[in-house]
């Protein structure tokens, strides 16, 4: 996964490795953490923007 373009998210301060960064190819997105570079979650945008959704209506608040 080294060889993919990552881009760090624009809420992170770049005072710490604690980074949310992404990279694309192929119509898949990659998520990973900066502390764990070697661990990435893989998607597609279609599901991911659901994703998004679904968290800013609330719909994950009370799941534990």
């Amino acid at each position: 996964m080294s060889d993919l373009n990552w881009q760090k998210s624009s809420f992170s301060d770049g005072a710490g490795p604690n980074c949310v960064e992404l990279a694309t190819v192929h119509n898949r997105i990659h998520i990973r953490e900066s502390e764990e570079p070697d661990t990435a979650l893989r998607t597609t945008p279609a599901t991911l923007r659901s994703f998004i959704r679904v968290v800013k209506a609330g719909g994950l608040d009370h799941t534990i």
